[in-house]
């Protein structure tokens, strides 16, 4: 599971700038790194961690030849078995080819450059390192979790809801929205639901509205004529258009300016755009998923979301719970990533200490999935001996001094934290949880009044 970014990770090592640009305009549906040597593509390969990668043999100081291109492949292979390397060549390409894969390369293509040949040959590399990374992760010992619609690992009953919830809508065309804070996985889950249902072989297109200008989001999702204003320099087509036949995931939807909110509105009506600047309308068939941390309610109320959008974007709403809220799962992803980064950055870990894990429990995860797969790359790069330490995962005590001052707050979050986990365990179940907890039933039913729970 990536939870830094869920886009997929391509590196591309090419040292013409402009193939390099014009592959990387082509792969717009990956997270893409370009190199041009290298060292450029061993810091990527750290730093990033690509699934795949495509790579010229033809790299300086022998752009002419194939020897610098093979030792990169070597090194990268070495420091990064499972890679999918994808390699090219103009150079004697069926003497190159018959090399590369007896060193490992995962396939080869022959210059000049096909992009849509080589786009497939790279979605179908990806494809194969998730089935890969499935399969992995169903065969560790340590692993009592579920791994839930393909993609997400987890043991909590919270989270087994939502994707009972997520396998049952799969099937229908219904809109869904997925509300969660950030970093709980909710493009995971909108990949999840996309491979679940009938459209699974059609394209699944996500955008970020809050991380594209107010000025350049209409045309990220409607596309655009040539000329239709400056720079639009040739007809493109937009992510609804793209994502014909499969599913649109709107991430951040709370953060669509209004004026935009009645086209997308008229889209989902009619199920029909028109690009800027075009006259002539397109019917599309897309599947549309949405998600945001915003509370759409007192937008509404508030008059910065329009309620008739509301109610067709959320036919079905699903919410996602927060780490802290997914019983056992801290624990449980965190023993996943250090087996995962340790493998690539340090194979000396062999886990981690006890005291490790009593601090992962204990902590609140504000930034939920992210900030623990994050923390736990961080102490296992940074640990000395074989297993993570409670140091290594450098919590401080950043918190302690309010919470000395503060011994109500304190005590409030222990009762809820402790409460939550009851009842999960107990499936809902009062009396249960009561008895879990060593309290009565009325007891109980206070606390719950007290902290506006629900059982």
């Amino acid at each position: 599971m990536k939870s830094s970014d869920t886009r997929q990770k391509l590196l591309i090592v090419e040292d013409d700038l402009g193939l390099q640009k014009q592959l990387k305009w082509s792969y717009e549906d990956f997270d893409v790194f370009c190199a041009a040597n290298r060292d450029e593509a061993m810091t990527l390969l750290r730093a990033e961690e690509p699934d795949v990668v495509t790579l010229d043999l033809g790299l300086p100081p022998d752009p002419d030849g194939v020897s610098e291109g093979f030792a990169v492949l070597d090194e990268m292979l070495k420091l990064k078995p499972d890679t999918k390397i994808i390699v090219a060549s103009g150079h004697g390409a069926r003497e190159s080819a018959l090399r590369a894969i007896s060193a490992g390369a995962w396939d080869f293509y022959q210059k000049p450059v096909d992009i849509d040949e080589l786009h497939l040959i790279v979605k179908r590399a990806f494809h194969v390192r998730q089935l890969e990374m499935q399969n992995e992760l169903l065969q560790q010992p340590d692993a009592d979790g579920e791994l839930l619609l393909g993609t997400i690992i987890s043991a909590s009953p919270e989270m087994v809801k939502v994707a009972r919830t997520i396998q049952r809508v799969a099937p229908t065309t219904v809109s869904v929205m997925l509300l969660g804070a950030s970093g709980t996985g909710k493009e995971l889950l909108a990949r999840g639901l996309h491979n679940a249902s009938d459209r699974a072989d059609k394209p699944f297109v996500a955008i970020n509205c809050g991380a594209i200008p107010e000025n350049l989001l209409e045309s990220e999702l409607f596309g655009h004529e040539k000329g239709a204003f400056t720079g639009a320099v040739k007809t493109t087509e937009g992510k609804i258009e793209i994502a014909n036949g499969g599913t649109l995931f709107l991430d951040e939807v709370g953060d669509i300016p209004l004026p935009l909110q009645v086209k997308l509105l008229r889209f989902l009506q009619e199920r029909e755009i028109e690009r800027i600047g075009g006259r002539k309308p397109i019917p599309v068939d897309v599947r549309v998923v949405c998600a945001t941390h915003r509370n759409l309610n007192k937008m509404i109320a508030d008059q910065s979301f329009r309620d008739d959008l509301y109610y067709r974007l959320a036919e079905v709403t699903i919410s996602i719970p927060s780490l802290i809220e997914r019983t056992g799962d801290a624990v449980l992803l965190a023993k996943y990533f250090v087996s995962r980064f340790a493998r690539e950055m340090n194979p000396s870990i062999k886990g981690m200490s006890s005291a490790a894990l009593n601090a992962i429990d204990q902590w609140q995860w504000p930034g939920n999935v992210r900030e623990l797969e994050n923390r736990v790359k961080r102490a296992v790069i940074m640990a000395d001996g074989k297993f993570v330490t409670a140091d290594d995962l450098d919590f401080g005590d950043e918190d302690d001094d309010e919470l000395l001052l503060n011994l109500k707050a304190a005590r409030e979050a222990a009762d809820r934290k402790a409460i939550k986990r009851a009842i999960a365990r107990t499936e809902g179940n009062i009396s249960g949880a009561a008895k879990l907890l060593g309290i009565s039933r009325p007891t109980l039913y206070d606390l719950l009044k007290q902290y506006d729970l629900q059982a």
